[in-house]
């Protein structure tokens, strides 16, 4: 199989290291070359590389990893996601793995909690099957992988009003098995606050009640290639 020709893409090397002033990046409308312009609820921009689909190198995300950030974005993105979950009074913060756990502890602190409830991949041998869902996911889509909350955590949890927090959706299949756990636990989740919301297709998998109650500090399209770059697609 030949490696397909790079379309206007490059190292991610710089990326994702700081925030601009909105006065110093315009927005130029698509076709956009390399980097797509962010932007954050307070004007500010944070570039995201393009990155080519590898089975269809025609196609394209806007992508962020957060754990290749600066502190310094990582921390102030945390700061305004939990701005946007302030006004739900949650009583607990959930983290999901793995890349949630970056944000879980900043919203939490933010919010002026103590400490805050992750969830995790490993299962440890006192974990019961009966608090885990099955986690399928453009990452991960294998069957088979699950997410587990601790029994010794159920109590911080049940019957309590909480967000749940990762760092980004985009099919939302990774969200579904943890929400559904969750709420059949007695947790009253409020809200999903992510980073970035990719694309629009997670709409669809979560279903209309969810999907309102989905909250994200920035936008990152979908893509696919044009001669001149690339657009945003959905």
């Amino acid at each position: 199989m030949s490696t397909p020709v790079p379309h206007f893409t490059e190292p991610t090397t710089h990326y994702w290291q700081q925030l601009l002033p909105a006065t110093d990046v315009a927005a130029p409308a698509p076709p956009w070359r390399h980097g797509v312009p962010a932007r954050l609820p307070d004007g500010r921009v944070l570039m995201l590389p393009i990155r080519q689909m590898a089975d269809d190198p025609g196609l394209a995300v806007a992508s962020f990893l957060c754990n290749q950030a600066s502190l310094a974005v990582v921390d102030e993105l945390g700061r305004l996601l939990a701005e946007r979950l302030a006004p739900l009074a949650p009583e607990v913060v959930i983290g999901l793995p793995t890349l949630g756990l970056t944000f879980a502890p900043l919203v939490a602190r933010h919010l002026g909690h103590a400490r805050y409830v992750p969830l995790g991949y490993s299962r440890k041998f006192w974990y019961d099957e009966a608090l885990s869902g099955a986690v399928q996911s453009i990452t991960t889509p294998t069957p088979g992988k699950r997410v587990y909350l601790d029994p010794h955590l159920l109590p911080l949890v049940q019957g309590r009003r909480a967000v749940i927090v990762d760092d980004a959706v985009s099919s939302g299949r990774t969200l579904l098995a943890p929400w559904t756990m969750l709420e059949s636990l007695g947790v009253d989740v409020q809200a999903v606050g992510v980073a970035m919301l990719q694309g629009r297709r997670w709409r669809d998998t979560l279903g209309a009640g969810r999907a309102a109650r989905v909250v994200g500090v920035f936008d990152s399209p979908l893509l696919r290639a044009t001669d001149d770059g690339w657009v945003p697609r959905d």
